[in-house]
């Protein structure tokens, strides 16, 4: 066929082909994205340099020629992770995959925030830890190993009637992991009146045990509920009663026993003023806060979290990101 009977868009999708700019972008590109090789390696495979390859793949980018496409099933919780970024202003979130909406996502969440956790132990970390069943069932996710200088500081006091979710028994266990030196608050979470609250932190050292936050590298906290009190380590702790008060002032549930509202501030009730734990003003100037939570019942407490703790890092599960994201601040 004729040059000229070849129609205007052929020729110029044949120059095109032909172009050795055109030849030497797609070499580039074929060779980085699809037989992954090295940037370096490219350059040397095409005689030229480094910084030209850069470019080659800049433009083939910005041309079209080269189209990525995440198609694993895991792409939505990367979106849904960056989002929760920019949203509450986290420098890291985690997203457990966990679709069911109403289901209980304790052991994915725990799953992937054994796995974090576990990159954050090294020597002569100090660790502070909160409490709870996700944390608790975090346990046997974590890579334990002999550390030197390692020490896990308990933020909160004990609970008696509890034994499998007391903060001092998750603590312990926590602290052996790594064969660390364990720091327990030896009190009550919460006493039994705010005169006996003062008492032990002024007469008694405990201030200074609770001080020892302000030297951790990193904290773990874990946050609950507040609309039921069926979990066993809350028995004897907090009445029914007291439960619905703490609700009508307006409590969408707790940090180490910190009672907050919806935007995260303490709330005006007397069982705020018993509670043997680091404050949440405490907490919002530590420099490395973790909050490992999820769930329908936690999702408001932790949206305030988030508001006043302002955690670094944010482990979760899927839909819990999403009700997250989904309502607008």
């Amino acid at each position: 066929m004729a040059a000229d009977t070849i129609p205007n868009g052929a020729v110029a999708r044949s120059k095109t082909a032909m172009d050795p700019q055109s030849q030497m972008r797609v070499r580039a590109a074929w060779l980085y994205y699809i037989e992954g090789l090295t940037q370096s390696d490219v350059a040397d495979r095409l005689g030229v340099n480094r910084i030209m390859i850069t470019r080659l793949l800049s433009e083939a980018r910005k041309r079209g020629e080269v189209v990525i496409r995440i198609k694993s099933k895991l792409g939505s919780l990367v979106e849904s992770q960056i989002q929760l970024e920019k949203k509450f202003g986290l420098g890291k979130a985690i997203v457990a995959p966990f679709a069911l909406d109403d289901g209980d996502p304790t052991r994915v969440i725990a799953a992937a925030a054994g796995e974090y956790v576990s990159g954050l132990m090294r020597n002569n970390v100090t660790i502070g830890v909160g409490w709870g069943r996700t944390l608790h069932t975090m346990l046997p996710y974590i890579e334990g190993r002999s550390l030197e200088g390692a020490r896990v500081v308990s933020l909160l006091g004990g609970i008696a009637q509890a034994r499998r979710f007391n903060p001092a028994e998750f603590a312990w266990q926590f602290a052996e992991l790594f064969d660390a030196e364990g720091f327990l608050i030896p009190a009550p979470a919460i006493v039994d009146s705010a005169q006996t609250k003062h008492a032990l932190l002024e007469h008694c050292g405990l201030d200074h045990i609770m001080g020892m936050a302000e030297t951790c590298d990193v904290v773990l906290l874990s946050c609950g509920g507040i609309s039921t009190m069926t979990t066993s380590y809350r028995t004897g702790h907090v009445s029914e009663a007291e439960r619905i008060s703490l609700t009508e002032a307006g409590t969408v549930g707790d940090v180490l026993y910190n009672f907050l509202d919806k935007d995260g501030q303490p709330v005006p009730h007397p069982v705020n003023d018993r509670c043997i734990a680091v404050s949440v003003d405490r907490l919002s100037r530590l420099s490395n806060k973790v909050l490992i939570s999820g769930g329908v019942e936690k999702t408001e407490i932790i949206r305030a979290v988030l508001k006043s703790v302002k955690p670094n890092t944010l482990v979760t599960d899927e839909a819990t990101a999403k009700r997250l994201l989904d309502r607008d601040e």
